[in-house]
């Protein structure tokens, strides 16, 4: 079905697993058109619960892909660096779109870091709403060193998730931290053996799973606008999400 990723529905637990091992996941723009209609698949399907994005091998993703990117700021074609036909780097959904849809999805989603995840491996684990990272990964925001900017949201996301102060230190110096003080900082929830990764994992999203998907669809909904709310705005928010639950659950009757 795919050809730079794997996509598997079990349990109610779909799994979106970036699939280039040999290049260590690095991205290209065909791999996040696959990655985007996936969560699309996922977010149709009324089996699925919880989403799972994670890589093959062992590595998350190590990057953008570097011939991929020189033939960007060279202006040829993508294409020609070993990728298919498509949207320019930088121009696909995945950049562009992608996070603000994670956002709003109603499904709960969870970044399994089972190797490094580097530049726009860690991006595009920002958007999701539980990262967990196998122990010793390097993580590292390193955009400066390739002259570039974070993307796909992490200037808003990032300082929400370790502070202003910590976002600044790891934009700015490029520097490349373990997963251990990913988690000391907030950037990750929760670090486990690299061996046991995919069954926590699991065990993680099935917790998630059991639970209705009505209630977890606004409970996310709830915490993200009372994130940037006020007090009294987001109660009135929690109420109006529990009015149209119990209208919803009323109309099931």
């Amino acid at each position: 079905m795919y050809e730079h990723i794997l996509y598997e529905v079990s349990d109610r637990i779909a799994t979106i697993t970036l699939n280039r091992p040999e290049k260590l996941n690095a991205y290209i723009p065909a791999m996040g058109g696959e990655v985007v209609d996936a969560f699309a698949a996922a977010r149709c399907d009324s089996d699925v619960h919880v989403v799972v994005l994670t890589g093959a091998g062992k590595s998350f993703c190590a990057g953008v892909d570097l011939e991929h990117l020189k033939a960007s700021f060279a202006e040829t074609d993508p294409s020609s660096a070993g990728g298919t036909s498509g949207p320019r780097l930088g121009e696909e959904d995945f950049l562009r779109k992608l996070p603000l849809d994670l956002l709003d999805y109603e499904k709960p989603v969870i970044a399994a870091l089972n190797g490094h995840a580097i530049g726009v491996g860690i991006t595009m684990a920002l958007p999701c709403d539980l990262r967990v990272a196998a122990a010793g990964s390097k993580i590292g925001l390193t955009f400066a060193k390739l002259g570039i900017l974070p993307g796909l949201g992490a200037t808003h996301l990032l300082p929400r998730l370790v502070g202003m102060a910590k976002a600044q230190e790891l934009v700015l110096t490029a520097r490349v931290i373990l997963a251990e003080e990913a988690l000391e900082i907030g950037l990750v929830n929760r670090v486990v053996s690299a061996g046991d990764l995919m069954k926590e994992v699991r065990e993680l999203a099935q917790q998630i799973a059991a639970h209705d998907p009505e209630v977890l669809a606004r409970a996310k909904k709830s915490l993200y606008h009372g994130a940037k709310s006020s007090m009294s705005d987001a109660m009135k928010n929690e109420q109006l999400m529990s009015a149209e639950l119990r209208a919803g659950r009323s109309k099931g009757n």
